[in-house]
């Protein structure tokens, strides 16, 4: 089925606005990187936390997140995009890798990890589209030379 223009013009918003959610968490632009995301945003990372159970509420993702990770230097990459767009909802796929530089005193030293984000996106009132839900897949993440996800056995 061919798209239309406005779809792909939607389809370019989206990709855009993974661009900005990237760059702006390793900028560490927090304030700016929360209107990236919904009021009500739902993410799970359940690889990351082993809690299946999303984080409900931006204000409560982003500030979580800058407590772990503002002082570390981290390098996120988004690649491959899969995005469908239904009127005001789309849904999109991304191949992701990261990089994590920890201080010494952690004890993690480099980390680098890869997987997928599964999203869905909603339009705004004011055009705009924004992350609705985030869930973060991991494939393989190590920690200073050694593989940490999957646990191998």
């Amino acid at each position: 089925m061919a798209s239309t223009t406005l779809e792909l013009a939607d389809i370019e918003a989206i990709r855009q606005l993974k661009a900005r959610y990237f760059r702006l968490m390793d900028q560490k632009q927090w304030d700016v990187w929360k209107d990236v995301f919904i009021e009500d945003v739902e993410i799970t990372t359940p690889d990351d936390t082993g809690d299946p159970n999303p984080i409900v509420g931006r204000d409560e993702f982003v500030d979580g997140l800058r407590a772990m990770i503002d002082a570390v230097p981290t390098i996120h990459h988004g690649h491959m995009s899969e995005i469908a767009v239904d009127g005001d909802l789309a849904t999109g796929v991304w191949s992701m890798e990261d990089h994590l530089f920890w201080p010494p005193e952690s004890g993690l030293g480099y980390m680098w990890g890869t997987g997928w984000y599964e999203e869905t996106y909603r339009r705004g009132d004011d055009g705009r589209w924004r992350i609705a839900t985030l869930h973060l897949r991991r494939i393989r993440v190590e920690a200073a030379g050694t593989q940490i996800f999957p646990r191998e056995s």
